[in-house]
C-alpha cells in the first residue's frame, strides 16, 4: 500500500508540473535567420540562467484541475539572459497549485558574445547604462514582441487542448519581460490579444506603443519602491495610463524587495504579491474561491 501511495503521488506531482516544450515557430523564427548561436543556461544563486535564446518556445506547466485560466509568464534579464526559475518556472508551479496553466516564455535575447564582455549583462547593470542598453535591445525588442504575440495565439489556438477557457489567458512579466508584457498588450490584435496582463517590475523605457486598448484588459502590478534600477516609477506610471483610460488596474508598491523579487523569499510583505495576485483573480472572475 506504501508502494501505491508512494506511486501515486509522483504521477500526480508529474502530471501536476508536467512540462511539455512548444516551439513557436516552425523552423527557423523570422528575422534571425542569420543567427547561428546556441542557447545555453548557467546555475547561480536564484537558479537556472539562461542565455542566447534563438529558437522562442513556450514550456508548459500543467495543474492536475486545471481552471480554465492560462498564464503567459515571460522572465526578466534586460533582453540578455532569462531569470528562467525566479520568474518563470517557479512562478508556473505556484500557479499550477491554484488550478492555472502556466506557459513559461522562452524569447529572443540579445547574443552574449564573449569578444566583448563590455555589452554583457553583469557589466551593464553594474554601470546602469540604459541608454547603452536600450541601443543594445533595439534590434531584439521587435523580436521579443513578435515571440510574445505568437505565444498567445498559440494558447488561444489550442486552449481547447489544455482545457483552457480562450478568454481567460494572461500575460504576465518580470522586468524586460514586463517590457514584452506591456508591448503584447499595446500591439495585439484581437487573435493575440491577452485578456489581462501582469507587469512585474517594469522597464517602461524599451515598450513598444502605448495605446491602451479600447477593449477590457484588467491589469495588476507589482514593484518595490526601493527599486535599486530606479523603475518603481515606471510602474506607477503604467498603473496612470489605465487609470486614466478607466480599465480596471490594481497597483501594489512595496516599500521594500529591491528589483527582482520574483519568487525569492526575504522576510518581507513583498514575498506574499503572489498571494494578492489570486485574490485579484478571484475578484476578475479568473480563479474560483478556495
Amino acid at each position: 500500500m506504501k508502494k501505491l501511495f508512494v506511486s501515486l503521488y509522483c504521477f500526480v506531482t508529474f502530471y501536476s508540473w508536467g512540462q511539455t516544450v512548444i516551439p513557436l515557430y516552425n523552423g527557423v523564427a523570422p528575422g534571425s535567420e542569420n543567427w547561428n548561436w546556441t542557447e545555453r543556461e548557467i546555475k547561480v544563486d536564484i537558479g537556472t540562467i539562461v542565455f542566447d535564446v534563438s529558437s522562442p518556445s513556450l514550456t508548459a506547466f500543467l495543474p492536475s484541475k486545471p481552471n480554465g485560466t492560462a498564464v503567459i509568464i515571460a522572465p526578466g534579464g534586460a533582453f540578455h539572459a532569462l531569470a528562467y526559475n525566479l520568474e518563470g518556472t517557479e512562478v508556473a508551479k505556484r500557479l499550477n497549485e491554484k488550478g492555472i496553466t502556466a506557459f513559461v516564455l522562452k524569447y529572443r535575447l540579445v547574443h552574449d558574445d564573449p569578444v566583448h564582455p563590455e555589452n554583457g549583462i553583469g557589466a551593464l547593470m553594474a554601470t546602469k547604462n540604459f541608454k547603452k542598453l536600450d541601443s543594445l535591445n533595439a534590434p531584439v525588442v521587435p523580436l521579443a514582441l513578435q515571440d510574445g504575440l505568437t505565444a498567445v495565439k498559440y494558447v488561444r489556438q489550442h486552449a481547447g487542448d489544455y482545457k483552457i477557457d480562450p478568454n481567460k489567458i494572461g500575460f504576465m512579466g518580470f522586468s524586460a519581460g514586463g517590457t514584452v508584457t506591456m508591448s503584447v498588450v499595446y500591439n495585439a490584435t484581437d487573435d493575440n490579444r491577452p485578456n489581462f496582463v501582469a507587469p512585474i517590475y517594469t522597464y517602461e523605457g524599451a515598450i513598444i506603443g502605448s495605446t491602451v486598448p479600447s477593449v477590457k484588459t484588467p491589469i495588476f502590478i507589482a514593484a518595490a519602491s526601493d527599486d535599486d534600477l530606479g523603475l518603481a516609477t515606471h510602474s506607477v506610471h503604467i498603473y496612470q495610463k489605465w487609470f486614466d483610460a478607466k480599465q480596471p488596474a490594481e497597483l501594489h508598491m512595496y516599500e521594500r524587495g529591491k528589483h527582482g523579487f520574483g519568487t525569492k523569499k526575504q522576510d518581507l510583505p513583498v514575498d506574499s504579491w503572489m498571494d494578492r495576485f489570486s485574490d485579484w483573480l478571484q475578484m476578475q472572475g479568473l480563479l474560483k474561491n478556495p
